[in-house]
């Protein structure tokens, strides 16, 4: 396990990383409560026939979560 300062985050805005479920592009990211959480933005599937209802690609996880793809 490697320790790294609190301050310092693991991952990029912009950075393409995979987790449990699926993969995608890092978009922002903070310090929450002493854990870095990100903003992953997944790629889109084919457009349903009703059309885009928002931001259904996003997910928030935690560092812990994450890995470099």
């Amino acid at each position: 396990m490697t320790v790294r300062p609190i301050g310092i985050h693991r991952f990029q805005q912009a950075q393409r990383v995979r987790f449990i479920g699926g993969e995608g592009i890092v978009r922002n990211l903070k310090l929450e409560t002493g854990t870095w959480k990100y903003l992953v933005e997944m790629p889109l599937g084919d457009e349903p026939s009703f059309g885009r209802v928002g931001a259904e690609t996003m997910v928030l996880l935690s560092e812990t979560e994450l890995r470099a793809a």
